[in-house]
C-alpha cells in the first residue's frame, strides 16, 4: 500500500533567502511541513526597508546587515549555492555549482533584480563619487556622508516604473535629507529635482495628498510622467523623459533607483507567463499557486501578485501560502485568499512618517481598526517604522513567528 501524500515528509525547496524565502520556511518548519532548504547565494542578509534610513543618515549602515548563516531559521537548511534554471516536470532544481536538488514542493522567493544596465550610463554614474542609491547597501552607505555633507548645488532623485520592489521608497532619502538640510539652514542653497514616472506621487488620494503637501513644503521641484533614461557621469548630466519629449538636468549628486525586473532563470525556466515582460512566477495572486504547476508556488516581489511590492506586504502572503499548501498536501482546494495587502511607509522628516497601508484595488487598509487616519504624517508611525519594525523583522518575521 502506498503511503498518502500526508503521512511522507515532504521535501520543500524555497528559493531565496530574503524576507519572504526566510518568512515562508520558517511558517512551514513550524507548520511541520517537511523537510526545509533555502537556497540563498549571499552570505548577508539585508534589511532592505533600513536602507532607506542609511541612505538619508537616520541609521548606521551596520544596523541593516546580519550573518545570512544568523537568520536562517531553526530547523531549516541553508544551500549556500544560486539556481540555475528549475525543471518543473521533473520537479527538479538545477543549481549554478552544477548540483541539483528534487523537490515535492518548490517555492520561489527570488526577488527582483535591480537592472542597471537597463539606464545607458547608469552604472556608471553609481560608481562615480556623486552617485548613491537606497537601493543597494554600498550606496545606501555611501549615499548618507554625500548627502549629509552637501551644502550647496544640485540633487536629483529618481524613482523607477513599475513594477518594483516599493518602488516609491526611493522618495524617502530625499525627505530625509531635505529635512537635514532645513535643521542646517542650508536648504535654500539645495537645488533638489525628484523624478517621478507617474502623475501624482504615489497613487492613492489621501497619501497624494500627505506626500504633495511635504514637496511642496521642502520646495521640490517635481518632474512628474517622467523617466530616467540616460546618464553621463563625466558631464554629470542625465537625461529624463516621456514619449518624445525629453530634458537634459545637470546635477551635483544624483540618487537614483534602477529598472526592475524579476530574475531571467524564471522566464527561462517556464514559470512566467508567455506574455510577462517582466517575468514574474505566473501564480494565482490570490493563492499563490502556480497556475500551471500545481508543486509550484511564489510570493514576494518575484511572484505575479497584482498589487504593489513591498516587504511589508510578505506577512499576509506567507500565511496564505502555508496554509493553502498545507490543504493542498491533505488532498483539500487552496482556501486562504490574499487582499492584496500592501504597505509603505513613507519617512517625510526625521521624526515623522506617512504611513500607507492599502489593497490591490488602491483602498485604505489600516491595521489598526476603526483608525482610518492612520495614514497621516505621525510621530508614532516613525517610531513603529524606525525602531520596532526593524526588531519585530530580525527576531519574528524572519523565523515565522509573526
Amino acid at each position: 500500500m502506498n503511503d498518502s501524500p500526508t503521512t511522507v515528509p515532504a521535501r520543500i525547496v524555497v528559493i531565496g533567502g530574503g524576507n519572504a524565502g526566510l518568512s515562508v520556511a520558517g511558517r512551514l518548519h513550524r507548520a511541520r511541513a517537511g523537510t526545509i532548504t533555502v537556497i540563498e547565494p549571499r552570505e548577508q542578509h539585508v534589511f532592505a526597508p533600513l536602507q532607506s534610513h542609511v541612505a538619508g543618515g537616520s541609521a548606521r549602515a551596520s544596523e541593516a546587515v546580519r550573518a545570512q548563516s544568523d537568520v536562517i531559521p531553526s530547523g531549516v537548511r541553508w544551500l549556500h549555492d544560486e539556481v540555475f534554471t528549475v525543471d518543473a516536470d521533473t520537479r527538479r532544481v538545477h543549481l549554478v555549482s552544477g548540483g541539483q536538488l528534487d523537490y515535492d514542493q518548490l517555492v520561489v522567493c527570488a526577488g527582483m533584480r535591480m537592472a542597471w544596465e537597463q539606464v545607458p550610463g547608469l552604472p556608471e554614474a553609481m560608481a562615480a563619487p556623486t552617485g548613491a542609491s537606497n537601493y543597494d547597501y554600498d550606496l545606501a552607505a555611501k549615499a548618507s556622508p554625500l548627502l549629509r555633507d552637501l551644502r550647496s548645488g544640485t540633487v536629483v532623485f529618481t524613482q523607477p516604473p513599475e513594477p518594483a520592489s516599493c518602488g516609491a521608497a526611493a522618495q524617502k532619502p530625499m525627505y530625509l535629507a531635505c529635512d537635514w538640510w532645513r535643521s542646517i539652514g542650508v536648504r535654500d542653497d539645495i537645488r533638489v529635482v525628484f523624478v517621478c514616472p507617474d502623475p501624482v506621487p504615489f497613487g492613492i488620494p489621501a497619501i497624494d495628498r500627505e506626500l504633495q503637501r511635504k514637496l511642496d513644503e521642502y520646495g521640490i521641484e517635481v518632474r512628474y510622467s517622467r523617466e530616467l533614461r540616460s546618464v553621463d557621469a563625466d558631464a554629470r548630466t542625465l537625461v529624463i523623459g516621456h514619449g518624445h519629449a525629453e530634458e537634459t538636468l545637470s546635477y551635483d549628486v544624483l540618487h537614483a533607483v534602477p529598472p526592475q525586473r524579476a530574475p531571467e532563470w524564471i522566464a527561462g525556466s517556464g514559470l512566467a507567463a508567455s506574455d510577462d515582460p517582466h517575468g514574474f512566477v505566473d501564480v494565482d495572486h490570490e493563492t499563490f499557486q502556480h497556475l500551471r504547476h500545481p508543486e509550484v508556488w511564489s510570493v514576494g516581489d518575484a511572484a505575479s501578485v497584482a498589487t504593489r511590492r513591498s516587504g511589508g506586504a510578505i506577512r499576509q502572503q506567507a500565511k496564505a501560502l502555508v496554509k493553502n499548501m498545507k490543504a493542498v498536501r491533505e488532498g483539500r482546494t487552496p482556501s486562504a485568499k490574499y487582499n492584496g495587502y500592501s504597505v509603505v511607509p513613507f519617512t517625510v522628516s526625521r521624526g515623522t512618517v506617512v504611513f500607507a497601508e492599502f489593497d490591490r484595488e488602491g483602498r485604505l487598509q489600516p491595521t489598526v481598526p476603526f483608525w482610518r487616519s492612520l495614514y497621516r504624517e505621525r510621530r508614532l508611525s516613525w517610531i513603529a517604522d524606525r525602531r520596532i519594525l526593524p526588531w519585530v523583522y530580525w527576531h519574528l518575521i524572519l523565523r515565522g513567528l509573526a
